[in-house]
């Protein structure tokens, strides 16, 4: 057991909290059940000793006392919120400490966690608890004609987790990550104070948990800007033989102001199983993409969305083809699709639903998610996508690459980006059986080993480090002095999730 955190300790939590139970309708919890959940996380990778307790709060005030009696102690026990538990490598887990299911909140809360205001001066936002799904962010300011403009892929993750890391998908390049369209938190920091803070106030704890990886407090409460909502989605998906061209298109693409809302690429192989790429094109099609990506190997694609409404609807079209002018992509493989605005932000969800019905959801995800800059792309497309990932002889899950704008993110965040004007998001989102997913982990060893020997400076997004010098390496001397002052600051006895293995890793 970790010699911070012993069992009597967990004895006088118990006896000092379990009073809860009689005015509360939620509390602290070590039954198996319990620590089952809370010993689990989507990557099923990593395997950690378990909790000692689950706390299930109906109120703020009741993470705030956990983490208050925790750092009073004279040694404290660990501490990691939990949202969906859709971490890769056990990040949301704590190890013989207690993790908080924030999802409790929302089961509990007496009103609504997801407030829509206007104010005379900023416009509307709105107030938003961090254990809230992103999707039902989207419903509840949809009432109101208006939403969110930055989003994931994934709409089933909690607003607070997403915070915690940057949020990306493809709408980053203009609009920027999550983490640049916030406005103000309530945080819990590692000494149970809950603070609000924004760009002007508190505000270097507001920069440091924004993609602070939870290391400096606990995200509570979100507001989020808001803008009207569009109604629909003109989806365009572009196909490319040529790498060069379709980054060169994606490039272009995200220079242009006023332009495309939302821009992806992703790449379509041999070893993709045909239900990655499917359900995004016209049934009868499906012959002969097969078979230019038997003839090619690889396929290269472009997602491209422009939203509209009723007021731009008779101009969406000629947008588009002007947009679209000068592209390089194979002329007879353009594909577009009409949807709501809902059907395209949760398009993600339809795969997963077909995936549970399966049994291919609940498996593990050696995911590697990348940031690589443009210099080295090429290299990257050389090196990787046509090298490494073509000798695995195993069935591959989706592959994303696409660019964004290094001035659309904040460097006063937690967040690291490579130091380009330009860089790519690589996502390698392989799912495996339950004895096989280390071909995959051991390959993803190789895709960084060869980045390093060919000096191509990534920075790793959603994974981590075991080691501290890992750690510091990633975030380079200046951000890893700040980011060390600020757990000093906030979180000094090293109470806030542990299981990013940042201070507590050798």
């Amino acid at each position: 057991m970790d010699k911070r955190c012993s069992i009597s300790t967990f004895v006088i939590i118990i006896s000092v909290l379990r009073p809860w139970s009689d005015v509360l309708p939620y509390e602290l919890r070590v039954d198996p059940d319990a620590i089952g959940i809370a010993s689990t996380d989507f990557g099923k990778i990593v395997h950690p000793p378990k909790p000692a307790a689950v706390l299930y709060p109906s109120s703020v005030k009741d993470i705030a006392t956990l983490v208050k009696f925790s750092y009073n102690l004279s040694s404290p026990f660990s501490i990691a919120a939990r949202g969906r538990g859709h971490s890769l490598r056990g990040q949301a887990m704590a190890p013989h400490g207690v993790v908080v299911e924030m999802t409790s909140l929302n089961n509990c809360s007496h009103g609504s966690r997801i407030m829509v205001s206007e104010n005379p001066i900023s416009g509307w936002y709105a107030d938003v608890g961090g254990e809230q799904l992103w999707i039902d962010v989207l419903r509840a300011t949809l009432k109101h004609g208006l939403a969110p403009v930055s989003w994931t892929d994934y709409l089933y993750l909690t607003v607070g987790g997403t915070l915690s890391n940057a949020g990306i998908s493809g709408e980053a390049f203009h609009r920027g990550p999550q983490i640049s369209n916030v406005l103000e938190m309530d945080v819990i920091t590692g000494k149970g104070e809950v603070v609000t803070c924004s760009k002007d106030t508190n505000s270097q704890l507001f920069f440091a948990v924004l993609g602070g990886l939870g290391q400096f407090g606990i995200i509570t409460r979100a507001r989020i800007p808001l803008e009207p909502a569009p109604k629909r989605a003109k989806w365009i998906q572009l196909l490319y033989d040529d790498f060069s061209a379709f980054s060169r298109d994606q490039e272009h693409l995200i220079s242009i102001n006023n332009g495309l809302d939302y821009l992806e690429g992703s790449l379509l192989m041999q070893n993709s199983p045909s239900s990655n790429w499917r359900s995004s094109f016209p049934d009868f099609d499906y012959p002969r993409i097969s078979s230019l990506i038997s003839k090619y190997g690889i396929i290269y694609c472009i997602e491209a969305v422009k939203y509209y409404d009723e007021f731009t609807s008779l101009t969406v079209d000629e947008e588009i083809q002007e947009l679209l002018k000068g592209l390089n992509f194979l002329p007879d493989f353009i594909f577009t699709k009409n949807v709501s605005l809902v059907e395209f932000l949760n398009r993600v969800r339809s795969g997963e639903l077909a995936l549970r019905a399966q049994g291919l959801w609940d498996v593990p995800h050696p995911w590697l998610n990348l940031f690589v800059p443009k210099s080295r792309i090429s290299d990257f497309n050389i090196g990787v996508f046509r090298n490494i990932l073509t000798k695995l002889n195993q069935t591959i899950g989706p592959l994303l690459v696409y660019p964004m704008n290094q001035n659309k993110w904040d460097d006063r965040t937690s967040a690291v980006i490579p130091d380009e004007d330009i860089f790519y998001a690589v996502g390698l989102l392989h799912s495996s059986g339950i004895d096989d997913w280390e071909a995959f982990e051991n390959q993803n060893k190789e895709i960084l080993q060869f980045c390093y020997k060919a000096g191509i400076k990534i920075k790793l997004y959603l994974h981590g480090f075991k080691t501290k010098e890992d750690w510091m390496n990633h975030f380079g001397p200046t951000k890893w002095k700040i980011f060390k002052e600020m757990k000093a600051q906030f979180d000094p006895k090293l109470i806030l999730s542990p299981g990013q293995q940042i201070f507590n890793s050798v």
